[in-house]
């Protein structure tokens, strides 16, 4: 965020400008919860190496097979399965980076991930979008670029992401059109699917022509992040396996997250199903280091519960944000950037979507969170992203941004003088203390109206979720993209029309 105007007022500027909405670079000032000790802490992470050591992950791509059996792991090609043995993990663990910046084609975009960084993405990977008016519908090419719009018109959306699944465009060519509507519609750093070795080629090479940089260069820093999700429980499969080795061996940042479900995925216990998502993390971060020690790696995490009524699965439960604390407290055991996630299983825009993805939100970023995933749009369990859930969800990460930001206590701040000012009985919105700070003194909404009923009532008596859909409305209608060379535009377009006359890339399988 940029720094407050009251210093440069002080200092003798004409005006102040208006609050600033810019929360970039994120820094969180709070202490993580914990909800375990250091003793089982330890203890977890002792079960999980135990699992690895003992069961081991049963990993489908032949090639991961044969990069773990290079690298010690004892293999069974029979049964697919691969068992680690705890020193080579805890070598791997040792090489993680604590700390990973990550560059934007725009340098002003760039971010970090680890320390006190936050960082929001918006949701990834649903197949539906809905709006007020159009409803639940079949996403195509145009609601993905309309996503990219919104997370690139919102600063407190630090990158990009694969928010829907364009159902529109054939799973061979797919890769290339939402990795050309990341670069020509944003300048933040992309997220790209990891969907076998060919699509992801293609997908760097774009990247390289939007940042002007040859492959050298691109695999000398991360510009790019994916997510590996691991089936759980204890499997890689042959997209996701690849994807470790290709985005280790590029040296770009992928986060592995083992999505375990409580009860389902998972043993029903918190302290059970924690531990098993973190030896499926190990997992695939000892793989990504045996590939290139120090490579940028994350730990993920998304384990939630389900209901044990119908076994659909649950989000922003007290169950979710105990798992995030817990898990937040694993990651920092072995010294890794975490991420987490917002989510809910609301299938509306409404209350609950609200307060379950608050609650998330409360889960991961008191955490310790580094990373958030699904920040905003996620709705009906991440089947749909929703317009104006992802206005809803923008208004809630600002205002934790705002509670990021520090509190000042100077003399001048406390307000004596103010109060001997106002005196008895007064009221302080004359007070000089006042119109010196009035302007950007608290946060401006995006959202939420705070006007009595009668005006409120008069001015159409509108919902939140009605005043979202105006908002992203209006956020669309005045997009501008990011100023981008002609000629880098011309060479994108025709390596995409390229690549479709030649088929494409069909995905790994």
């Amino acid at each position: 965020m940029r720094p407050r105007r009251r210093e440069a007022q002080r200092a003798g500027a004409a005006a102040p400008e208006p609050r600033s909405t810019r929360y970039r670079n994120l820094v969180n000032p709070f202490e993580p919860v914990r909800i375990f000790s250091d003793d089982q802490v330890a203890s977890m992470h002792r079960a999980a190496l135990d699992i690895l050591e003992h069961q081991g992950m049963r990993v489908l791509s032949a090639r991961g097979r044969s990069v773990l059996r290079s690298a010690g792991a004892p293999v069974d090609d029979s049964s697919q399965m691969v068992r680690l043995d705890p020193g080579m993990v805890s070598k791997a663990i040792s090489t993680i980076p604590a700390e990973v910046a990550l560059i934007a084609r725009n340098p002003a975009r760039c971010c970090r991930v680890g320390g006190r960084h936050v960082v929001f993405a918006p949701v990834a990977g649903p197949p539906s979008v809905s709006d007020l008016e159009r409803g639940k519908r079949t996403a195509t090419l145009e609601d993905y670029r309309d996503l990219v719009r919104l997370s690139q018109a919102f600063d407190v959306i630090h990158v990009l992401g694969q928010m829907v699944e364009p159902q529109d465009t054939s799973v061979s060519e797919r890769h290339l059109e939402t990795s050309l509507a990341q670069l020509t519609l944003g300048d933040k750093v992309p997220h790209f699917y990891c969907r076998g070795e060919a699509q992801l080629a293609d997908c760097f090479a774009m990247l390289c022509i939007a940042n002007g940089i040859d492959e050298a260069t691109f695999r000398s820093a991360p510009r790019c992040y994916s997510i590996c999700n691991t089936n759980s429980p204890l499997q890689l499969d042959v997209p996701m396996t690849d994807g470790i080795i290709d985005f280790a061996a590029n040296g770009q940042l992928m986060i592995v997250t083992p999505f375990t479900l409580a009860g389902a995925m998972a043993p029903i216990t918190i302290s059970g199903a924690l531990t098993l998502s973190h030896a499926e993390a190990l997992f695939g971060i000892t793989l990504s280091q045996i590939v290139r020690p120090g490579a940028p790696v994350m730990y993920g995490s998304f384990t939630s519960n389900v209901d044990m009524k119908s076994g659909a699965p649950a989000f922003g439960t007290p169950e979710y944000a105990k798992a995030a604390f817990g898990a937040g407290q694993l990651a920092r055991y072995i010294g890794a950037p975490w991420r987490c996630s917002s989510a809910t299983a609301s299938n509306a825009p409404d209350a609950q979507a609200v307060y379950e993805s608050q609650m998330s939100l409360w889960g991961a970023l008191l955490g310790g969170c580094h990373f958030m995933l699904h920040a905003a749009g996620w709705l009906e369990g991440g089947l749909t992203a929703s317009l104006e859930k992802f206005i809803l969800d923008v208004e809630m990460l600002q205002m934790f941004a705002e509670l990021f930001q520090p509190v000042l206590a100077s003399a001048e701040e406390i307000g004596v003088e103010a109060v001997a000012e106002v005196g008895p009985g007064g009221h302080f919105f004359a007070a000089a203390h006042t119109m010196q700070r009035y302007r950007d003194a608290f946060y401006s909404p995006l959202v939420s109206d705070w006007r009595n009923y009668g005006t409120w009532a008069a001015d159409g008596a509108k919902t939140a979720t009605e005043r979202a859909n105006a908002r992203w409305r209006e956020t669309l209608a005045s997009f501008q993209p990011p100023a981008l060379d002609a000629g880098v535009r011309e060479a994108l377009t025709a390596f995409v029309e390229r690549r479709r006359r030649e088929g494409g890339a069909p995905p790994a399988s």
